[in-house]
């Protein structure tokens, strides 16, 4: 590394570590050696760091703006033939990757302090989301494929504890439990595929991989296995089928953590499924898998949205739908398009989070029927709410209006059918948010909802803010020199992108929402309502299938250690035992007898030796 350099990017590898040392920092009080002044001193720490970061990002993007991409290498172990490093590719997409997580992270912790506010356990929140937020840095710069794996597996583990923050409640536990495990399936078939590139490509730096792709050639079977295995951990972070279970059991956690797992950790695994793009290439089956997961996860992810009845899953499941898109686009060799719906969806789906998180907040409850006349009680959540979703569909000129439209217009000729995934899956979320608008902040008051106030300062300062940068972002898009025709894509694709938006408004609007009859009498109505609320019943065909097959294979494990195993293990002790019954019986107590024996037998051994070496 050049000491030419800014010191800002020479310095750039700390940025990562603001967020680690924020966690330990956060530890005399999260551990309790500090009880004194409570834990608020934790959070401020937490906050101080964490705006550091941000500022550090901006001078180091700063600097990149007027110098071009820079690579930091720090060397960090070195014996004989082995030379691991430290690498930090600091690119305009990574900085700005970058950008977004530390933001993101600063103004959930603004909004955790008002939410959390008579949390016992402050400290050990603030402490959690330092190491979530060093894991996230570290990934969206990071220019090695076996540190991305090993900050996602700290990603993975981050959201095991603070999905399990609560551990006092059983489902909180078993929440947490499936969260990890779910995503620990991803993680191992990526290892495998780390491991694979270390050994036939002899490097795991990115540009050396590229090298590597576009230079050599893998059996078509390799190529397969390789391509599955790369996109497999990026599907369990961005909670893509059939791996997206965990996201909804992800919602039993904080809402504050929910914000930045539904907004930036799920980019997160984006940006990484977009570092190993020119990898996947060399597989067209991996390509077609990417495709149809993409497909499956965006519009059955919309579908199933619409069915819910807790808040919170209301809003997640469109998640997932979200991220699918970025699949296709990824699959479509569209990284651009991919990147702007990234930070299109990551600002509005934030901003969304913190209304939702406002209504639990205030009135203690996240179940839609119980929900209503929020509107003229609590504006500033209203507002929020209304900015984010209009920032998610196509219906207003906002990020997603033309993330979609550069998607629609680009896939209209050579890939009509998933541009019209992109429109469905637009209709589908309009429908939805207008659905839970319409039962959270519309109608009469429920008991619930009768006295809510609106939230206090700390909560509504974030979202606000967050809202402003929803409202701005077209203006920040019209800056960016790779799109100087963003607003050029052709009128029958915003026609068409409106009108998807429109018929889902229309439908949200008119739907019936009485509760008494929410659950139709007419029986296919109703088995497709089940059908959605129960997400097609993924986690009984788990069950079924995978789960029933593992556990038959442990009982017959189990059954063949027991009767075979630990059968000839009895039954040779046994005979064991039985031989030394019958030998105490021959137990003279003369010492001359036990030295004729030992020597005999002795002799009989040297015998034998050498009647054979003869």
């Amino acid at each position: 590394m050049p000491d030419t350099l800014p010191l800002s990017i020479q310095l750039s590898w700390l940025i990562p570590l603001y967020g680690f040392s924020g966690m330990l920092l956060s530890l005399p009080w999260a551990a309790g050696w500090i009880k004194r002044n409570g834990p608020r001193p934790a959070a401020y720490l937490n906050l101080l760091v964490t705006l550091l970061a941000v500022l550090h990002g901006s001078l180091v993007l700063g600097a990149v703006l007027a110098l071009g991409p820079q690579h930091v290498d720090i060397a960090w172990f070195s014996a004989a033939d082995l030379d691991l490093r430290i690498g930090f590719d600091l690119s305009l997409t990574n900085l700005a990757a970058l950008e977004l997580v530390t933001g993101l992270s600063l103004v959930g912790q603004v909004f955790a302090l008002g939410y959390l506010d008579k949390e016992w356990s402050l400290a050990r929140f603030y402490a959690l989301v330092g190491f979530f937020e060093g894991a996230m840095a570290g990934v969206v710069l990071s220019s090695n494929l076996f540190m991305s794996y090993f900050l996602l597996e700290m990603l993975t583990l981050s959201t095991y504890l603070l999905v399990g923050f609560w551990y006092a409640q059983p489902l909180v536990v078993t929440a947490a439990r499936d969260a990890f495990l779910t995503k620990r399936v991803g993680d191992v078939l990526l290892l495998m595929g780390v491991v694979t590139l270390s050994t036939w490509a002899g490097s795991l730096e990115f540009n050396d991989l590229y090298a590597w792709s576009a230079n050599g050639t893998l059996p078509a079977l390799g190529a397969t296995l390789l391509g599955l295995a790369l996109i497999a951990g990026p599907m369990g972070k961005c909670a893509q089928f059939p791996m997206h279970l965990w996201l909804d059991e992800a919602m039993e956690g904080p809402n504050p953590a929910s914000i930045l797992r539904n907004s930036v950790v799920v980019t997160c695994g984006a940006v990484v499924l977009l570092k190993v793009m020119p990898l996947l290439m060399i597989s067209p089956v991996a390509i077609d898998v990417l495709l149809a997961v993409g497909t499956i996860s965006a519009v059955g992810g919309a579908l199933v949205a619409i069915s819910q009845v807790d808040l919170k899953r209301a809003c997640s499941y469109s998640t997932t739908s979200y991220l699918g898109l970025v699949f296709i686009a990824i699959a479509l060799q569209q990284p651009f398009i991919a990147l702007l719906l990234l930070f299109s969806h990551a600002l509005a789906k934030a901003v969304l989070f913190m209304s939702v998180g406002s209504v639990i907040a205030t009135t203690n409850c996240q179940d839609l029927t119980e929900l209503g006349g929020l509107g003229s009680r609590m504006p500033a959540t209203t507002t929020g709410f209304l900015v984010g979703a209009a920032g998610l569909t196509g219906l207003l000129p906002l990020g997603c209006f033309w993330s979609f439209g550069l998607m629609v217009e680009g896939l209209g000729s050579r890939a009509p059918f998933f541009a019209a995934v992109v429109l469905l899956t637009n209709g589908l979320t309009a429908l939805n948010l207008t659905r839970v608008y319409r039962q959270v902040f519309l109608g009469a008051p429920h008991p619930k909802t009768r006295r809510a106030p609106e939230v206090n300062w700390l909560m509504a300062l974030p979202m606000v803010t967050v809202a402003v940068l929803v409202l701005v972002t077209p203006l920040a898009m019209a800056r960016i020199d790779r799109v100087p025709g963003i607003s050029a894509f052709s009128s029958g694709t915003a026609l068409a992108l409106v009108g998807s938006g429109l018929a889902g408004l229309l439908v949200g609007s008119l739907v019936p929402l009485d509760t008494f009859w929410s659950r139709s009498v007419l029986r296919p109505l109703r088995v497709l309502q089940d059908l959605l609320a129960f997400d097609f019943y993924t986690d009984r065909i788990y069950r079924a299938t995978i789960v029933a097959f593992v556990a038959g294979l442990a009982r017959i494990t189990n059954g063949f250690d027991q009767l075979v195993v630990n059968g000839m293990v009895n039954r040779i002790a046994a005979v064991s035992m039985g031989s030394a019954q019958g030998l105490k019986l021959g137990v003279s107590g003369r010492l001359q007898t036990y030295v004729f024996t030992v020597v005999a037998a002795i002799v009989l051994l040297v015998g034998s030796l050498s009647w054979l070496g003869g």
